[in-house]
């Protein structure tokens, strides 16, 4: 049930999400569609199929777990069942944000991540591009808070379900009025927000690492409304990666190359990097 649920909203949000793009694009592409689809969603399948065969709903069975065995902060220090679901949803998504941080800061996870932004283009398919490596190591820090904090089963599906359509709606290549942007990014992740992040300047791609709700960034001080050549202006995806990548190259994009450049060590922070205040 779990799979359905989350297969099935998910297809409902990409629909969504391409035919938004195919009658208000954002940007033209660099790229033919058709060329970065067929890598793009072909990483998805190979990780969709590597997932269900090794590790499943790991998240959820950690879960069930720490509810069967009473392990974990919400077990020990009960709260109303809506505070607790509340809980599991934020701490899962602030873990994201740092996760997303560690692998920028890290070379040896950068070499993970960079697979995601050597897209040369940004839309609702960029936002399933990761190495089948970074998936399962997600998935594994995701068990492993779920245990810590005894989170609520049904909270961790709808988590997993929001963190889906997340990442398919804000890598829309899809044009919101500015007034409706400028409002929504309070609470959610706009298109907008996130493109920033996939700017080859790198303390542009430094910037903006949340996934559902925007505030981590505002507390955190890595919010950059907008990239210093704008929303049309600016290049997108990797500069030391200018040529499309096959799906076999892109499996195997962490083993070579230098991993430095674009890690958060070596920039200075987005809060100081100027950027139209919002």
């Amino acid at each position: 049930m779990e799979a359905l649920v989350r297969v099935g909203t998910f297809l409902a949000v990409l629909t969504i999400m391409l035919l938004w793009e195919a009658f208000r694009p954002r940007r033209p592409l660099a790229r033919p569609r058709q060329e970065r689809w067929r890598t793009n969603l072909g990483l998805t399948l190979l990780n969709t199929v590597l997932v269900r065969i090794t590790v499943g709903g790991v998240a959820y069975t950690a879960a069930v777990f720490a509810a069967d065995q009473g392990v974990g902060l919400l077990h020990w220090r009960p709260l109303p069942a809506w505070a607790a679901a509340a809980m599991t949803i934020l701490v899962l998504d602030c873990t994201m944000y740092f996760q997303h941080v560690l692998f920028h800061a890290v070379p040896l996870l950068w070499r993970l991540h960079r697979v995601h932004h050597a897209d040369l283009d940004f839309d609702a398919t960029t936002g399933l591009r990761f190495h089948p490596l970074e998936i399962l190591l997600s998935l594994g820090l995701k068990a492993a808070v779920v245990v810590l904090l005894g989170a609520v089963p049904w909270a961790v599906i709808a988590f997993e379900v929001l963190l889906n359509a997340a990442s398919v709606f804000n890598h829309g290549n899809v044009g919101l009025p500015e007034r409706h942007d400028r409002w929504l990014r309070w609470i959610v992740v706009t298109p907008d927000m996130h493109r920033v992040h996939h700017s080859t300047c790198v303390v542009e791609t430094n910037a903006n690492f949340g996934f559902s709700v925007s505030w981590w960034d505002r507390l955190c001080g890595t919010y950059r409304a907008q990239p210093a050549l704008g929303q049309v202006g600016m290049d997108i995806g990797l500069s030391d990666y200018r040529t499309p990548l096959t799906l076999g190259q892109l499996v195997l994009l962490p083993f070579g190359g230098s991993a430095s450049r674009y890690t958060s060590a070596g920039s200075r922070p987005a809060s100081v990097q100027g950027g139209e205040a919002v």
